[in-house]
């Protein structure tokens, strides 16, 4: 396998008009060795709650995204890091910060683009999802009370879920009874694994799961 491609700064320009005109999302971007492979932005958790893009989880997902041959852009939510603007727990600013990397990642790489996410993440990738830059989503460990059924009932292309068979934020009794009807949904659990991935192979399955779905 090649080696692996240094991480490198990102600045991600928020969209023009109202509070967040002029501000930049602090970023960091992974090319991969084949840009025909397409390109993935990564969400961190809730930032309200520490979620940032150092998370454990993200960096997980990163490295499985470019073992796949896939580049990836992860980035702070407003407020976090280096990241300008206030903290915001809300999920249309979360939304709105997505859309600016998937922007960003657009102008980078040729769609169609991946969206994933890690819990809050999750969710906002989802939201994000519509139009024709995503065909495919990467949701790891999503609150289902946060999931936009609707945006999910539209959605055309792959879904891939993965959460923790311990996980009692994004319990997986309640992730099989999501419908998609215009993709191809599939749930990975991970076993011994609970929302945070403290211990446990939940890292190692998760990355796994990542490049065996990707092919």
């Amino acid at each position: 396998m090649p080696a692996m491609k240094l991480e490198r700064p990102a600045t991600i320009a928020l969209p023009e008009g109202g509070r967040a005109t002029g501000l930049a999302l602090e970023g960091l971007y992974r090319p991969a060795h084949d840009t025909d492979r397409g390109g993935a932005v990564i969400a961190p958790p809730h930032p309200l709650y520490g979620g940032s893009m150092e998370s454990p989880v993200v960096g997980e997902m990163a490295h499985g995204f470019e073992r796949a041959g896939i580049a990836t852009l992860r980035f702070n939510w407003r407020g976090v890091g280096a990241s300008a603007g206030e903290v915001s727990g809300d999920l249309a600013v979360g939304q709105e910060d997505y859309l600016a990397a998937l922007d960003f990642l657009a102008d980078t790489l040729p769609p169609p683009l991946i969206a994933s996410g890690y819990s809050f993440g999750a969710a906002a990738a989802l939201a994000a999802s519509a139009g024709p830059l995503v065909r495919r989503l990467v949701l790891v460990s999503p609150p289902p009370a946060l999931l936009d059924r609707d945006r999910l009932a539209d959605f055309h292309g792959k879904i891939l879920i993965a959460t923790g068979a311990w996980d009692e934020v994004a319990p997986a009794r309640e992730l099989e009874g999501l419908e998609a009807p215009h993709a191809e949904l599939e749930l990975r659990v991970l076993e011994e694994t609970d929302h945070f991935f403290m211990g446990g192979p939940g890292l190692r399955e998760l990355a796994a799961a990542l490049v065996d779905w990707l092919g």
